[in-house]
């Protein structure tokens, strides 16, 4: 059976888009609670790979390219998790919302909550397991701790209004990610924006909830610092910092554009 094309030129547009990301998200708000959460626990556990992927190239070259290198190889915990489809809380600052701006129900809004909890929950579980797995047991050589605790340190330092904001960009990129992923079919271009919207995260410093908790966890786990203060001063304004670039920057955005053009579409 032949792929559908656009209905003209090369690219599909914004409606197409929305409406490629609209039918899996009805379906996705429906989902069952077991589901949702075993679904976000491997999402939570594989994520943990863009740390480690990014402490191991980080420790092959001079300082100077260190950031570089981490950057690199940061996306892999990503590709493991989108590809693999399982559910991401960032990711689904965007997917979700899309019924709800349809129709703006409380019920409808009620299933967007249940469906936020039960991700973020599942998320950061297995976020706990992967770190504490890294740190607690012979997961990987001795060596490689110094570099692991040097970028976790780096990732989760800042204060809450620095963690915040800058979690606005990783929120803002990740959804931005959902958008692009569902303008294609073509695994090799899912690949590399996988790589283009996460790599950033990374290189400029932005935090990531999920991917910036395993860091964060994993210093509690090695004793570096206490649980408490993460949850506080790290996974609290990151969670929140991502939700806002999701739903504010990319959710509202691309829909206020798509509802523009079916409300002229349907005036003519």
């Amino acid at each position: 059976m032949a792929e559908e094309q656009p209905g003209s030129g090369t690219r599909l547009t914004a409606v197409e888009i929305h409406d490629n990301i609209k039918e899996p998200a009805e379906k996705e708000i429906e989902r069952p609670a077991a589901a949702l959460l075993w679904s976000a626990l491997a999402s939570g556990l594989a994520i943990g790979f863009s740390f480690l992927a990014a402490g191991f190239t980080s420790e092959l070259v001079s300082e100077p390219y260190r950031t570089a290198a981490a950057a690199a190889a940061y996306p892999l915990g990503f590709i493991f998790v989108i590809m693999a489809r399982s559910e991401l809380f960032t990711e689904n600052t965007l997917v979700p919302v899309v019924p709800f701006l349809e129709r703006r129900d409380r019920e409808t809004f009620r299933k967007l909550i249940r469906l936020w909890a039960l991700l973020l929950a599942g998320n950061l579980v297995g976020a706990v397991i992967f770190a504490w797995a890294l740190a607690g047991t012979p997961m990987v050589k001795p060596h490689l701790h110094s570099a692991l605790t040097h970028l976790a340190s780096e990732a989760v330092s800042g204060g809450f209004g620095h963690v915040l904001y800058t979690g606005i960009y990783a929120g803002w990129l990740i959804a931005l990610l959902a958008w692009l992923l569902a303008s294609t079919r073509s695994t090799g271009a899912q690949l590399a924006f996988i790589w283009l919207c996460t790599a950033p995260i990374h290189a400029l410093g932005f935090k990531h909830s999920i991917a910036g908790s395993i860091e964060a966890f994993y210093l509690s786990s090695a004793g570096q610092t206490d649980w408490g203060t993460m949850l506080k001063a790290f996974v609290a304004p990151s969670v929140l910092g991502n939700a806002i670039g999701g739903v504010l920057l990319v959710a509202l955005l691309n829909y206020g554009q798509v509802a523009s053009e079916r409300g002229k579409d349907s005036g003519k």
